[in-house]
């Protein structure tokens, strides 16, 4: 893909922003970049910032393999991501087939978003109650212990008719970001693609069915979040995604060479070194309940620093929401019992929306909400 085929929108001459936009609590991101302290509904509790001194040692995954049809080296692969999954959840895969080209021009559109004036960002608003939109620390959700970012979030879901992408950016921001649309729709049909791929060998690894995964998630709606971490004057104090796992079924994530992504394995924070061409995954909460509980939904944090912004490409794979969460039967079997009960995705996504703030565990008080908001029978 030719980044000249993807021309930037225009931007609007820039204007001086009011901190606060109309009244409201919204901090603009420029605000917290010029500040030199942290205002007080960003700070965290000092259990959630402790350090990370080491450097994690997860697997890197060659799918180059599988992808090839190489049976050996895809169980290889398997066995690399069972050892992950058993441990925390989380490992990197290199030779995954999206276009570097294409995750390059995807950073330039969303960079060029993220410097946009907040009039023009505001356009895009997550609305109270949404799950697609800008969001600047979550303040449309909550009132302290706010992260140091803004977002991008938008869905995709796979329709031979419409692109869904592109049409979100064309109706939320205009025609001047039908290119910016038309870039990450490919992005996540590329990672759709991927995810699925992911999920035959996590099958394999599981010793399943290999398309059992794959097929569950073929017809779902999964989401795209782009985050923007800037510069922090007093990092120990805040943190830009605090510790939480995934309530989705699988993260695959690209982040730039600046780094603060850790991950919470043998009882610490463990730094994650970015890796060149190459894309970090991770398990979410709804396919650890896929897998009976045998594979861990990894718990792990963004963190910032004084004198670099960061940025990152989120895509969360889920099921279709009225889709049952249920393991198979023969994992079940195995263990001789079901760790969870059954739920949809709609339930869990309901769940952490309106009811809880995701964390390290929501699974377990999602299940114990469920079963108490059910009528009994």
């Amino acid at each position: 893909m030719d980044s000249s085929a993807s021309p930037l929108p225009a931007s609007p001459p820039a204007k001086r922003e009011d901190e606060r936009h109309h009244g409201d609590s919204f901090l603009h991101p420029s605000f917290l970049q010029n500040q030199s302290y942290v205002p007080r509904n960003y700070i965290w509790p000092k259990g959630d910032l402790v350090e990370a001194h080491e450097e994690l040692r997860e697997p890197i995954v060659d799918l180059d393999g599988f992808f090839r049809g190489d049976w050996l080296a895809t169980k290889q692969a398997a066995m690399r991501i069972r050892a992950a999954c058993l441990n925390h959840g989380f490992f990197q895969v290199t030779n995954h087939g999206v276009d570097s080209r294409l995750i390059k021009i995807a950073h330039d559109h969303i960079d060029h978003f993220f410097k946009l004036p907040i009039s023009m960002k505001h356009r895009a608003r997550k609305m109270p109650g949404k799950m697609w939109g800008y969001s600047g620390a979550h303040v449309d959700r909550f009132s302290s212990k706010l992260p140091w970012k803004e977002t991008l979030s938008f869905s995709f879901h796979e329709n031979d008719s419409d692109p869904v992408v592109e049409d979100y950016f064309k109706s939320t921001l205009g025609m001047d970001f039908e290119q910016t649309g038309m870039v990450y729709q490919k992005y996540c049909e590329a990672m759709k693609d991927l995810s699925l791929a992911i999920m035959e060998l996590l099958a394999i690894s599981l010793g399943v069915h290999r398309l059992h995964y794959k097929e569950f998630f073929q017809d779902g709606c999964s989401i795209m979040r782009c985050n923007n971490y800037p510069a922090c004057p007093e990092p120990d104090l805040t943190i830009g995604t605090g510790p939480h796992c995934d309530p989705t079924s699988l993260t695959i994530l690209h982040q730039d060479q600046v780094g603060g992504l850790e991950v919470f394995a043998n009882n610490k924070w463990q730094t994650v070194r970015p890796v060149n061409d190459a894309l970090v995954v991770n398990i979410g909460d709804t396919f650890m309940a896929l897998s009976n509980g045998r594979y861990k939904s990894c718990l792990h944090r963004a963190v910032v620093n004084r004198y670099k912004e960061r940025r990152s490409l989120a895509f969360f794979l889920c099921p279709r929401e009225d889709k049952v969460v249920r393991p198979p039967e023969d994992l079940v079997c195995g263990d001789g019992t079901r760790a969870y009960t059954d739920f949809t995705w709609s339930e869990l996504l309901q769940f952490t929306q309106k009811h809880y703030r995701a964390d390290d565990a929501t699974l377990q008080n999602f299940t114990k909400w469920l079963l108490s908001s059910k009528p009994l029978v």
